[in-house]
């Protein structure tokens, strides 16, 4: 009697401890009723209740916390992965800053505005490129505006300084426009910059295309960075397809017919009718041959 309640009740899911103890106050010859009333009592539960109620109790936690369970690993991919699909920035700081200053100061500031534009974005990675001597003290013919910030991010590793030398008492500095072009296409990102490297075009085909299809040019409105919103022209890609890996195609717009099922162009009709999902191909008359199940054979032969 004793095993055939413990196996009554472990098919039921309850522990066998449980199931025991309650045998050991009622009897053994206590109804399953009276059993079952006293395992609920005593607030057990069965083992499949609890499996089902143990994996929502951890996801709450997981949500919350910063355990390594596969709902906070998920969250973390989402969050490396929202810059993936953004393309590396390299930015022309000479030619962002001389613009940003009405081509008479070199203006620092205009590095920010853009820096901070692109972050805002989500982008992760942006360089600057500057020529090396732009550390040194202004000078009246190059004077710099707020030159502390070239510091500031260069430790954020974003600014980069092309080098330069002086070999008896004069400058040698170095193409940074080739350092430009050059990041810039080995990661596959967009240069920005109102140059547009006529000099690197014709050197390098591959570069010549690549500056062509991947040259972002600005504007700034009152200390505001503003790029394109269309910046292969009129009919090329938005601004957000062009700086996307992925960009997403618009879904096409089709302009409904003025005439509507009283039109008589037929195939030749270029707007859009709601009445032919498939927009037939055929002409009106063999149009109306199909809705009749004529086929064309015989209407040619009735011709």
């Amino acid at each position: 009697v004793h095993q055939s309640k413990l196996d009554f009740f472990c098919k039921l899911g309850y522990g066998k401890q449980d199931i025991c103890k309650v045998l050991e106050n009622l009897g053994q010859e206590a109804l399953e009723d009276d059993v079952l009333k006293e395992l609920i009592r005593m607030g057990s539960k069965p083992q499949a209740l609890e499996s089902q109620a143990q994996p929502s109790a951890l996801k709450l936690v997981a949500r919350g916390s910063s355990s390594t369970t596969p709902g906070s690993k998920w969250l973390g991919e989402g969050e490396s992965d929202s810059s993936d699909y953004l393309r590396p920035i390299v930015i022309d700081g000479s030619n962002v800053a001389m613009s940003h200053g009405n081509k008479e100061v070199f203006s620092c500031w205009g590095i920010q505005l853009a820096v901070d534009w692109f972050r805002e974005r989500g982008h992760t990675y942006i360089k600057v490129f500057v020529p090396l001597w732009r550390k040194e003290p202004p000078r009246q013919e190059s004077p710099i505006a707020d030159q502390h910030i070239l510091e500031e991010l260069e430790k954020q590793s974003i600014l980069v300084y092309t080098p330069s030398r002086k070999v008896k008492g004069k400058r040698v500095v170095c193409y940074d426009d080739r350092y430009i072009v050059k990041v810039a296409y080995e990661k596959d990102g967009v240069i920005v910059s109102n140059d547009n490297y006529r000099d690197l075009q014709n050197e390098n085909p591959e570069w010549k295309w690549f500056i062509e299809q991947r040259l972002l040019m600005y504007s700034f409105v009152s200390n505001r960075f503003m790029p394109p919103d269309d910046p292969l022209g009129r009919h090329g890609p938005t601004l957000s397809n062009f700086l996307s890996k992925k960009p997403v195609l618009p879904e096409p717009k089709w302009q409904p017919c003025p005439y509507g099922k009283k039109c008589t162009y037929g195939n030749k009709c270029k707007f859009y009718h709601p009445e032919r999902p498939h927009q037939a191909q055929l002409a009106l008359a063999d149009e109306l041959r199909a809705k009749i199940n004529v086929p064309l054979s015989m209407g040619k032969e009735e011709e």
